[in-house]
């Protein structure tokens, strides 16, 4: 039995590190392996002897190590995502798409499309036009006045302005000469802040040499970063990659995640793998009723009439 009066000291001490070569037990012993990090030895020539007795030791401690680290990062990589946010107008669950919703530079709000053209009454119950419909404020006509918007929301701290005005940049849109440079470094400041959306464009950029070299690994880096954060676009394009490379398993878990969240590209590559042997019937059935649980989430009967009215099919 342990003396309860023994120090932290003694406890410490009595824990004795051993030389992997000559056998020299002592506390000093502070020489490790540089690559496994896993064996002591009492000094440099001690180490340099059994390095050819350790080398197959050695490589399974990395091998090992680095399997370790792969089932972690699968585990964060294949968790659910957190959901997309709620409009805060009709509280229903925003589409994906950018079709069914829009970014307000006036409140920093998002709303869906269905809230957005419903008509807008004053205190007076008078239906006003071209206003905010969740702060009122007037909508903008002019590039400059959008442009000066999301600069003051970015004064804020707002990465979805961030991101935005980045996509004007890329874009050349609302009066902006392209820019991949400044664009890249908005995308940046907006996916410190967490932004999913960010780390998909800057991913993007990598993949197809926009802005910055073409880099697949960088690329991939951000479409992971994006994917765990909830950017479904990021994960299909992580599960084209996987198919690619006949990882078909774990193309389907990516693009099944992707559906999830109303991803319908990703609907069509899973139709597309049954229809290649490389996913069975039942994965297909799964994926469409996935699909039809996402459309039963966000649907409602403002939003099909504002899809119905501004004629867009993809608005889901």
């Amino acid at each position: 039995m342990l003396n309860n009066n023994m120090s932290t000291a003694d406890n410490k001490d009595a824990v004795v590190s051993v030389c992997a070569n000559c056998g020299k037990e002592g506390s000093d012993i502070n020489n490790v392996c540089n690559k496994c990090k896993r064996v002591k030895y009492c000094n440099a020539a001690c180490k340099k002897k059994h390095r050819h007795k350790h080398k197959n030791q050695c490589e399974e401690h990395l091998r090992l190590a680095a399997e370790h680290a792969a089932e972690l990062h699968d585990g964060e990589l294949f968790k659910q995502p957190p959901p997309l946010e709620d409009c805060p107008i009709c509280f229903l669950r925003l589409p994906y798409l950018a079709s069914g919703k829009r970014y307000l530079t006036c409140c920093g709000k998002a709303i869906c499309s269905g809230c957005i053209y419903a008509p807008v009454y004053d205190n007076q119950g008078n239906k006003v036009d071209k206003k905010c419909p969740f702060c009122r404020t007037p909508s903008l006509t002019t590039d400059e006045e959008i442009i000066d918007r999301l600069k003051k929301r970015i004064e804020a701290g707002d990465a979805y302005a961030m991101h935005n005005l980045g996509n004007c940049y890329r874009d050349e849109t609302n009066g902006l000469q392209q820019d991949h440079t400044k664009a890249i470094k908005l995308w940046h400041r907006a996916a410190e802040l967490g932004f999913a959306r960010a780390c998909s464009s800057i991913g993007y950029a990598y993949d197809n040499g926009e802005g910055v070299e073409f880099d697949p690994k960088k690329a991939n880096h951000y479409y992971e970063l994006a994917a765990m954060r909830g950017d479904v676009c990021a994960r299909h394009n992580l599960g084209l990659n996987e198919g690619r490379a006949g990882n078909h398993k774990r193309a389907y878990k990516h693009l099944m995640i992707a559906i999830g969240g109303g991803y319908d590209n990703s609907l069509d590559t899973i139709k597309d793998m049954f229809s290649r042997g490389w996913a069975t019937k039942d994965d297909y059935t799964k994926a469409l009723q996935s699909y039809q649980t996402y459309i039963g989430e966000i649907k409602s009967k403002q939003r099909d009439e504002a899809a119905a009215a501004y004629d867009d099919h993809r608005y889901y």
